[in-house]
């Protein structure tokens, strides 16, 4: 079965909050954010499972997405949050097989670094720049993976496309 693996780095947030889990979205975040979930249906992407870091920033740029973009199931991983490439492909390899496309919605510098290790180089060549200089807030990248998600690993996916939608 081919999957569709998405990677969304959360919107632009407020500088602080009492703890930086409670960071919540800024006004450009919003914006932004409900612009992704524009571009995301545009591209035809409809997750069957959503994992977002616990973090109120996180969870706030999947609601301004799921505006426009619906998933048929959103979960919350603290491992997420924990913010390593390791701990985001330990996720990954959970999902249950029927599961054709997963969005993941979390933090740099793990959305940035998992990108670049997934990439197996065959993709969109503009995206492919665009990964490995910079993966801003609300940045997308859209993987094709033709793997069982607990097999995935280095340079296991094609990367369709990537965006930074703004509003």
């Amino acid at each position: 079965m081919d999957r569709v693996l998405v990677l969304i780095r959360h919107a632009k947030a407020v500088a602080a909050a009492a703890t930086d889990e409670q960071r919540q979205l800024a006004d450009r975040g919003r914006r932004d954010a409900t612009v992704a979930g524009r571009w995301l249906s545009d591209v035809r992407i409809e997750p069957d499972l959503v994992v977002v870091s616990p973090a109120i920033r996180a969870r706030e740029t999947w609601d301004c997405i799921a505006e426009t973009v619906t998933g048929d199931e959103r979960r919350v991983d603290d491992r997420i949050y924990e913010n390593t490439v390791a701990d985001l492909l330990d996720v990954i390899s959970d999902v249950p097989e029927e599961i054709a496309t997963l969005v993941l919605v979390g933090h740099n510098p793990s959305m940035h670094g998992l990108a670049v290790t997934l990439d197996d180089g065959n993709g969109d060549r503009d995206s492919q720049a665009a990964i490995r200089s910079d993966y801003p807030t609300c940045g997308i990248s859209v993987f094709d993976v033709r793997r069982d998600w607990a097999e995935l690993a280095t340079g296991g996916a094609t990367l369709r496309a990537f965006e930074a939608p703004r509003g």
